[in-house]
């Protein structure tokens, strides 16, 4: 199924939409961005040229994904979550016309990751693999898969099976009351026992 695109957005023809992707009203896709198959872009998203978004990844409203922010499959993010690629933005000097002040940071959000409402994800950080970021937390350091994460800064709290369902372990080993799939724990270290 080819791309379906609101007549509001504003969608490069440079860009790569997977198909079965979904992009809402008022969003816009600048040239070189890429886009994964079966994803929903919301309404009033902003999409970057280097941004690089992988399957199945749902945008809420709201949302700009700047250049080297990398998403990738399955990732779910909250309506008005803030991603950042500059760690001294300076309006009168700009990365793109002053290289010698500084340069753009990356930031990587991995496989099945949530992060929930107007969480701000500072670039230079790693989300890992499905870690569940909380709503209006500011996630400034690397959070370690599967782990669940709230605050200012953000804290881990718990942690998260792949379907979603918090974990609970006992000597180092948890099996998910939903799915049935287990992982072993050491330290802030979660590892799945399943293929």
């Amino acid at each position: 199924m080819n791309p379906i695109i609101h007549k509001t957005a504003e969608v490069s023809s440079e860009a790569k939409i997977g198909q079965g992707t979904k992009i809402w009203h008022h969003s816009q896709v600048l040239a070189g961005a890429q886009i994964g198959e079966n994803c929903t872009i919301g309404h009033n998203c902003f999409i970057a040229s280097t941004a690089k978004i992988g399957n199945g990844v749902k945008l809420e409203s709201n949302i700009d994904v700047w250049d080297l922010v990398t998403l990738e499959d399955y990732v779910f993010v909250g309506p008005s979550v803030v991603f950042t690629n500059d760690l001294i933005p300076r309006a009168k000097y700009p990365k793109k016309n002053f290289p010698s002040y500084g340069k753009w940071h990356p930031t990587l959000v991995k496989n099945g990751a949530s992060i929930g409402a107007n969480a701000t994800v500072l670039c230079d950080t790693i989300v890992g693999k499905s870690a569940i970021v909380g709503a209006g937390s500011l996630v400034s350091k690397e959070i370690p898969d599967y782990a669940i994460v709230v605050g200012n800064p953000a804290k881990i709290i718990g942690w998260a099976c792949e379907c979603g369902n918090k974990l609970v372990f006992k000597n180092d080993k948890a099996d998910c009351g939903m799915c049935a799939r287990s992982y072993k724990k050491n330290g802030d270290q979660i590892a799945p026992l399943f293929q």
